[in-house]
C-alpha cells in the first residue's frame, strides 16, 4: 500500500473514532446501592429492578465467608440471567460475628426479607414469589429462612417486623445444615472444627473455647442449624456441592462445605415429605431440575 493511501485509511479511522457513538452498556442500573434496611453500618441493600408492567418475582442472594467476613459484591453475570427474565434482584449486607455473634447475621437477613416485602407497591415486587440464594455461611442463612416458621410479628412497634419472612423457594450451594460442633463431628470427624466459623458463631474465640462452654451456647447452636426446622410443609429447596465425599472430612474448608451435610437434610426432608433437590456431580441429582438456576428460574415464573 502507498505511503498515501495509508494515510487516507488513518484518517478514515480517526474520523469514525471520533464520530462514532460509544458502545451501549449491557450492565443493568442498581435503582438503589447501599440503601439502609436497619441500624447498623452493614445493613445495607443493592436492589436492581427487573422490566415489566406486572408485579416481578425477586432473588436475594445472601453472600458467604462464614459470618465472619465477605460482601454483597459480585460477579454481574451471576444475576443478569435473572435480570434478563423478569427476576428483580437483591444483594445483601449483615453484620458478622467477630463483633456481632448470632443471632445477628441471620437475623439481619431475616429483617432484610422483610424490609423488601414493605417495598413491593414502591419497587413492584410479587411478595409470593420471593426466592434465597447463597453460598456457604449465605446458604446456611438462606435454607434457615426458608425453614423456620415466619419471624413476623404483628404487634411490633417497628412496621418492618411486622412483615413476613416466608420466601418461596432457596437454591444454594455449599451450605452449612448444621452449625452444632458436636452433630458436625460425629458426621464429618474432628477436622471440620478447625474453621472459625462454627466458635465465632457463638462469640468464642477458639474452638476449644466453644467446646468447653457448649452448654451454653446449646441453643444457639440448635436454633440455627437448619437441619432442625425440616418439616413437611417448608417450601423446596435446591442444595448443591462439591463431591469429595471423603471421610473424615480432609480439612477445615472440606469439612464446613461437606456433601454429607446435604445428604443429611436430604434424607430428612425426604422423610418427612419436604420438596427437597440435591445436586452431587457423579453421586446425586434431581429427576426436575438441572442445576439451582434451572430450578429458580421455574419456581419464580412458571404459573
Amino acid at each position: 500500500m502507498s505511503t498515501l493511501k495509508q494515510c487516507f485509511v488513518v484518517y478514515l479511522l480517526s474520523c469514525s473514532l471520533l464520530t462514532a457513538e460509544p458502545p451501549a452498556t449491557t450492565e443493568p442500573t442498581p435503582a438503589h446501592v447501599d440503601l439502609p434496611y436497619g441500624s447498623h453500618p452493614l445493613n445495607v441493600l443493592d436492589f436492581w429492578p427487573a422490566l415489566g408492567k406486572t408485579p416481578r418475582p425477586l432473588l436475594i442472594y445472601i453472600h458467604g465467608g462464614g459470618w465472619t467476613g465477605g460482601d454483597k459484591q459480585q460477579a454481574p453475570q451471576r444475576f443478569f440471567p435473572f435480570l434478563k427474565k423478569g427476576i428483580s434482584y437483591a444483594a445483601i449486607n449483615y453484620r458478622l460475628t467477630g463483633d456481632h455473634p448470632l443471632p445477628a447475621p441471620v437475623h439481619d437477613a431475616a429483617r432484610a426479607v422483610q424490609f423488601i416485602r414493605s417495598k413491593a407497591a414502591e419497587w413492584n415486587i410479587d411478595t409470593t414469589r420471593i426466592a434465597l440464594t447463597g453460598g456457604s455461611a449465605g446458604a446456611c442463612t438462606s435454607m434457615w429462612l426458608l425453614l423456620h416458621d415466619d419471624l413476623a410479628n404483628p404487634h411490633a412497634d417497628d412496621p418492618i417486623l411486622r412483615q413476613s419472612t416466608r420466601v418461596c423457594a432457596a437454591a444454594v450451594h455449599g451450605g452449612q445444615t448444621s452449625i452444632d460442633p458436636r452433630v458436625l463431628k460425629a458426621w464429618l470427624g474432628p477436622n471440620v472444627l478447625k474453621h472459625r466459623m462454627i466458635n465465632m458463631a457463638v462469640g468464642e474465640r477458639t474452638i476449644q473455647g466453644a467446646l468447653e462452654n457448649y452448654e451454653t451456647h446449646r441453643k444457639l447452636y440448635h436454633e440455627f442449624s437448619p437441619y432442625n426446622h425440616v418439616d413437611g410443609d417448608d417450601p423446596p429447596l435446591f442444595m448443591t456441592y462439591g463431591n469429595n465425599m471423603t471421610l473424615p472430612s480432609e480439612n477445615a474448608g472440606h469439612g464446613i462445605h461437606h456433601p454429607l451435610l446435604g445428604v443429611h437434610l436430604k434424607a430428612k426432608a425426604d422423610d418427612l415429605g419436604h420438596e427437597c433437590h440435591l445436586l452431587i456431580r457423579g453421586i446425586s441429582k434431581s429427576d426436575k431440575y438441572t442445576n439451582g438456576n434451572d430450578f429458580l428460574f421455574r419456581k419464580l415464573l412458571e404459573p
